[in-house]
């Protein structure tokens, strides 16, 4: 591919991204923009009416304001941390017709707690009016994100001669990635896949690919590799584009002993790794309150040079353009404070850990990184993944591409490639490709019929997983109840139309309490269980009956009832799948998705079982497959064994 060419498909790329934005911005469209106020607060996406509770001014010039609702207290709502928003006020009898355009400002949500809303404001004072009354806060479409892919996106185009342009080149196929002599690796506690994965990382020239299908063990591959490059590089970028994976980098990483700053809206950080943050080791600094006691100044003397007078006298004049002054040099002294002190822990940083976006973040600025690691580069958009390679002239990309793909909402900009990963396209197209083999997680039964359909069987169990098995009970690792002829047909939330089916519940309740009373005649303690399905309505029908049910209830400590993407990363002993789907059509929608059910079946560390209608699923080869594998193990269960 010429660069020609390759410009061309990164310029196809940008179209692809357009029209993904465009559809996402026109669901916003219609679910927010023609509705009224009584409306937008039924739907959860408007507070109205709120009041003040807290005022005062963050990191950067930036004042926040923290504001509490003062009806529908508890109800559900849309407004995420980290989404922009806009505060408002109605009270227009308060405002002179020159003021009335000036009526809102924007910001974001730094925190949400039951009725309360942080917000970090666009502004460096918080309006007057806030205390008018009639304030109320919207929530905004977020392009953000679209807007950094964009810019970074056209930055990759435009890169001609330097660093960006050999990554762009190698990415393309053009240029083929070269490694330094392998180091020697030592640490018992790394397999020989991992360690030639560490070798490969710590040798590559420009471009490393690490592919760990689940429970292989490429969190401490990645941890123990980043520490090696910790030793010969002054930093490293670690990025994800997730919290919960970034978050995860990084604490493993500050156990390691190394320096880590986490960049990123501390609402969306982990409790366990608050005191990582970039807020939190500048809140701690002696010299915080020093600044922050600046700032309030410098507001007090603009408030003061603001005050509306009707007729201004010299000495007036004198008095307001000396407290503008008095604003301005405080406001650069504070600046001064708040840049020495940002300095001197990002520069004593070893690691920095941000989501993609996050990358961006104008602090990163006065970094400059040899290596940045992309982790769970599989769920990310090619833009996406573009926006921190930009950032450094060495990428190590790990993840695996048969686990959860991007979430693209535009099926046209899907089926056009918008979907398909820098990763996958360099698993596909480079010779060298660390694979981790040896997983750790799961019984080898539950394995192999991911590893026959994503794998070529190259995964193998290690010793002390590969044969547990339950206690007592039903010992098969890999149980199918088929539903088939017991009437179960899939239900539709009319509020949502999210599918659930209550009768694969009644089934999955029916064979969770067989089991924990086996346990409990045995006096066995309770071993973690998760209920996973793609559809939400199911979700909360489970949730909702669980709870409610005498029987069940005493076990909620020992349940996590969650979506497929909502277990990425993690692992249960026994996990359940309901897979919802039951219908005369064959239609199983959500489910043709493989990757999500690899997801979800690979979860399990001593059994798995998937309850569902092989009349509608048997249709589809995968599943199929997978029930007569299930078949020939000895896992297969009728519904009608657990409806007596």
């Amino acid at each position: 591919m010429q660069i020609t060419s390759v410009n061309d498909a990164l310029t196809e790329l940008l179209g692809f991204l357009k029209i993904e934005k465009e559809e996402d911005f026109e669901r916003f469209r219609e679910m927010v923009i023609q509705l009224s106020l009584k409306e937008k607060r039924e739907k959860g996406i408007t507070w109205y009416p709120i009041q003040v509770k807290k005022e005062g001014f963050t990191f950067g010039e930036r004042a926040f304001i923290v504001v509490e609702k003062t009806t529908q207290l508890n109800e559900p709502h849309r407004f995420k941390p980290g989404t922009p928003v806009e505060l408002y006020s109605l009270a227009e009898d308060k405002f002179s017709d020159k003021d009335k355009k000036d009526r809102k400002v924007t910001g974001v949500i730094q925190f949400l707690r039951r009725n309360q809303m942080k917000i970090v404001l666009n502004a460096k004072d918080n309006p007057p009016w806030v205390h008018y009354g009639q304030v109320g806060v919207d929530l905004l479409f977020d392009e953000r994100t679209y807007v950094e892919m964009e810019k970074a996106v056209k930055k990759v185009i435009k890169a001609k001669g330097d660093r960006l342009a050999e990554l762009k080149a190698l990415f393309y196929n053009e240029l083929t990635p070269k490694f330094n002599e392998l180091p020697t690796v030592h640490h018992d506690y790394l397999n020989d896949a991992q360690k030639k994965a560490v070798q490969h990382i710590i040798a590559a020239k420009d471009i490393a690919i690490v592919h760990g299908p689940p429970g292989t063990g490429k969190t401490t591959t990645l941890v123990h590799a980043i520490k090696l490059l910790c030793e010969t590089e002054k930093n490293v970028l670690v990025t994800a584009p997730s919290n919960a994976a970034v978050d995860l980098l990084a604490e493993r990483l500050s156990n390691k002993g190394l320096s880590v700053v986490r960049i990123g809206n501390i609402s969306r950080v982990e409790a366990s790794i608050l005191d990582l943050t970039l807020d939190a080791q500048l809140a701690n600094h002696p010299e915080s309150s020093h600044i922050k006691k600046v700032k309030i100044q410098a507001a007090e003397a603009r408030k003061k040079a603001g005050k509306y007078k009707r007729n201004f006298r010299g000495q007036q004049r004198e008095e307001r353009r000396d407290n503008y002054r008095e604003a301005r040099e405080l406001e650069d002294w504070a600046k001064q404070l708040e840049d020495k002190l940002l300095g001197e822990i990002l520069h004593g940083a070893q690691v920095v850990a941000c989501t993609l976006v996050n990358t961006v973040h104008p602090v990163l600025n006065q970094l400059k990184f040899r290596t940045v690691v992309i982790d769970e580069a599989a769920q990310a958009m090619a833009p996406a993944t573009w926006i921190p390679i930009s950032r450094a002239s060495k990428v190590v990309l790990a993840g695996d591409p048969f686990q959860l793909p991007p979430t693209v909402k535009s099926m046209e900009a899907k089926k056009r490639g918008l979907g398909i990963t820098l990763l996958e396209k360099c698993v596909e197209q480079f010779s060298e490709v660390s694979f981790l083999n040896v997983q750790y997680r799961m019984n080898e039964k539950i394995m192999h019929f991911s590893n026959a359909q994503f794998y070529d069987n190259q995964l193998v169990a290690a010793d002390e997983v590969k044969n547990w098995i339950l206690p007592k009970g039903d010992v098969q690792p890999v149980v199918f109840i088929d539903t088939a002829g017991a009437g179960f047909d899939e239900e539709v939330n009319e509020d949502t139309l999210s599918k659930f089916n209550s009768g694969e519940y009644f089934i999955l309740r029916e064979h969770f309490l067989q089991f924990v009373e086996g346990l409990s005649e045995h006096e066995l303690e309770m071993p973690s269980v998760g209920i996973i399905t793609p559809y939400r309505a199911q979700i909360n029908h489970i949730k909702d009956e669980f709870l409610a049910d005498e029987k069940c209830a005493p076990y909620e400590e020992f349940i996590t009832i969650n979506t497929i993407d909502g277990f990425q990363g993690q692992e249960r002993d026994v996990i359940y799948i309901s897979l919802v789907r039951s219908n005369e059509k064959s239609e199983i929608g959500f489910l043709s998705d493989y990757r999500r059910m690899n997801v979800a079946m690979t979860r399990a560390r001593k059994q798995l079982v998937v309850i569902g209608d092989s009349s509608t699923i048997g249709n589809d080869s995968f599943y199929a497959d997978f029930i007569k594998y299930v078949e020939d193990l000895g896992g297969y269960r009728s519904a009608w064994e657990f409806m007596s």
